[in-house]
């Protein structure tokens, strides 16, 4: 989930390299879960367990901060087959929310969707919906979203499933 934020100035760190956006690797999933802890608490976010971060780590995109060690916010990105993906797991750590980090990694992940010849990309927010529709995605229509993972959705969160054809 992303909330929205006051803008603030592009983060660079002391050694004025700006963020990097790269694949998760395994050793990164520790990072992952700890960064969607608070999101997952908040409701923000489904449950996950570690485990879950470990396997599927080569999903997950990060963008990573000052001296690119820390993880300052994520997304996986989920082929689900006939030209469908899901994008989930999205947060970016609330101190560095509204400096565009959020947007580097979804323009990362739809770029990333584009290379494996995704046709439609969806996801479902709880609040988020704003930044979404800001990156061209809009209301899915019925029965649009992979059955699997639309079957999923827990309709006592009431979120909302947006897409965006590439």
């Amino acid at each position: 989930m992303i909330t929205a934020a006051t803008p603030r100035p592009p983060l660079y760190g002391t050694d004025g390299l700006p963020p990097l956006v790269r694949r998760a690797r395994l050793h990164d999933a520790p990072a992952l879960h700890a960064l969607s802890l608070a999101f997952i608490r908040s409701g923000a976010l489904r449950p996950r367990s570690i485990d879950h971060y470990l396997a599927h780590a080569g999903e997950f995109l990060l963008v990573t901060g000052r001296g690119r060690t820390s993880v300052l916010g994520c997304l996986a990105l989920s082929d689900e087959g006939e030209g469908a993906a899901v994008l989930y797991n999205f947060c970016v750590a609330r101190g560095n929310q509204g400096q565009g980090l959020g947007a580097a990694l979804l323009r990362a992940a739809l770029a990333d969707a584009r290379s494996r010849l995704v046709r439609e990309v969806f996801t479902a927010t709880t609040s988020g919906a704003a930044f979404f529709r800001r990156h061209g995605f809009v209301q899915a229509g019925p029965g649009r979203a992979p059955g699997a993972w639309a079957g999923a959705l827990d309709p006592a969160r009431g979120s909302e499933v947006l897409s965006r054809r590439l």
